[in-house]
């Protein structure tokens, strides 16, 4: 074929006498041809099939810029793209819609219908919800990428009180950074253990003492330890949110409120103790403080820092919200139902231990739960068949929701796992791909991409390609179609 930019075709008049309505192309992608009419294409005039048929009068230019290959006896254009994902765009043309097959990757599928030129509005809903969750995963696994290079890139620009403040704060936070952030993490864990541990011990009767009124409290020694343990909490807090890079976003985190609630009651206690019998009536301080030191219970929540299994349950609730919600509504409906069915039968009965609704509602709790304490039960017939319905609903009613929930802890945790790992595997390539480069190329390079996730694409135009089967990949807006493609099959 002779590459003149000037060149006409003889199958087609320069001046478009052919009418587009009737002309046919045909299109080969990856080895599969498709036939298309021209009334079917010139319904999007605006995507690269339809561009295909007024290219012909423009010379090899205008066809190899649409196209990788041309013949012009069979009139065929040749692609080197997905095909699979070919015949699922070319559902526009025909259908109005589009639906993306299972098991092509969602991100491939939006790059293969922006080079189509076919709108993101054509895809149906459901594959936009498959489409979302991979953007999400991506930018999940850009922030813990760019996270980490952050802590192992070192800014000579940086004062050294910042230097310091990061140091701290991964000594702290990230106990994966060094052995003696391990350790400190150990420490943390069995301060929180410990100081549990003391709470309950110090209730028990036999080690209390007797103060000079007559009144119960703890053994010197577990305040001791509790004095300790407090202090401990007290520093290590105070530390984290001097290193903390974002001051106000650490002070209202859920898990630094819990970290406050544990410390605090300690701190007021102490002030009621030495200051309020001044204020107020010795009996009134006593009350306060032993109101404030049940509030100690808060640190066993500290847990869930140390605990990855406690934060995938947390996340895993406020994502069932939903099936929380109807678990709620069908055990208030039963409640409400089978209290007024069981005081309603109960009446008849001297001995009847049913006197009013809101009474009854205890009972139906109880009942629906399969606890049964017994203190409250039916004691005529149709009390207790009213009875054994209750609780048969309440099983039911219970069981329903149950495995949404499930399903959705196993899903997050599955989720995190994998997010983990890929986030571990690009790094590794990162590494490989800057052999022969400096580290702080890395570094920029994945701090376009984050700003570009928070502006508009969520991928980097510089990162480099990963072409692992299982890997979640970071593509880029290189050429690379065909690899990108067999390696997200």
């Amino acid at each position: 074929i002779k590459m003149a930019g000037d060149c006409r075709f003889p199958d087609v008049d320069t001046d478009g006498s052919e009418n587009s309505e009737e002309m046919e192309i045909v299109v080969n992608v990856g080895g599969v041809r498709q036939v298309f009419y021209g009334d079917n294409l010139n319904q999007y005039p605006e995507t690269r099939l339809a561009e295909l048929l007024n290219c012909l009068s423009g010379g090899y230019d205008s066809i190899f810029s649409l196209c990788d290959d041309y013949d012009p006896g069979k009139r065929e254009f040749y692609f080197d793209r997905d095909p699979d994902a070919f015949k699922c765009i070319i559902d526009v043309y025909y259908f109005g819609e589009i639906h993306m097959k299972k098991g092509i990757c969602p991100i491939c599928f939006k790059n293969e219908m922006e080079f189509w030129k076919v709108d993101l509005k054509f895809l149906d809903d459901c594959c936009k919800t498959h489409l979302s969750e991979k953007k999400e995963e991506l930018e999940e696994i850009a922030r813990r990428v760019q996270l980490i290079l952050d802590d192992l890139g070192v800014d000579a620009s940086e004062s050294r009180w910042k230097r310091c403040q990061k140091c701290i704060w991964k000594f702290l936070e990230k106990p994966e950074s060094s052995y003696p952030a391990r350790v400190i993490a150990v420490l943390s864990f069995l301060f929180i253990l410990i100081s549990s541990v003391v709470m309950c011990v110090g209730t028990i009767p036999d080690l209390q003492v007797v103060d000079a009124e007559g009144n119960r409290m703890e053994h010197p020694t577990l305040d001791s330890i509790e004095t300790a343990c407090i202090g401990w909490f007290t520093m290590e807090y105070v530390l984290r949110l001097i290193s903390s890079p974002n001051k106000l976003h650490f002070a209202l985190s859920f898990m630094n409120i819990v970290d406050v609630l544990a410390i605090l009651p300690f701190y007021v206690s102490l002030t009621l103790t030495h200051l309020g019998a001044k204020l107020m009536e010795l009996s009134n301080v006593q009350q306060a403080v032993q109101a404030l030191r049940i509030m100690r219970i808060a640190r066993i929540f500290k847990l869930a820092r140390h605990s990855s299994g406690l934060q995938t349950l947390t996340y895993a609730l406020k994502r069932s919200f939903k099936e929380l919600g109807l678990l709620l509504m069908y055990l208030a409906v039963g409640i409400f139902v089978f209290s007024a069915l069981g005081y309603t039968m109960e009446q008849s009965h001297p001995e009847t231990l049913f006197k009013s609704i809101p009474q009854s509602f205890w009972w139906a709790i109880i009942t629906m739960t399969t606890v049964g304490y017994g203190d409250i039960y039916p004691k005529t017939t149709l009390g207790k068949l009213n009875a054994a319905i209750s609780f048969l609903c309440g099983v039911i009613a219970i069981a329903l929701p149950i495995h949404p929930i499930i399903n959705n802890f196993v899903r997050y945790y599955n989720k995190q796992r994998v997010l983990e790992t890929a986030a571990k595997h690009e790094l590794e390539l990162m590494e490989l791909n800057s052999a022969e480069g400096k580290a702080a190329g890395c570094k920029s390079e994945l701090e376009d991409l984050s700003r570009e996730g928070k502006e508009g694409p969520f991928y980097s135009s510089r990162l480099k390609v990963s072409h692992s089967d299982t890997f979640i990949h970071l593509l880029s807006e290189e050429k690379h179609y065909r690899t990108r493609l067999q390696s997200c099959k």
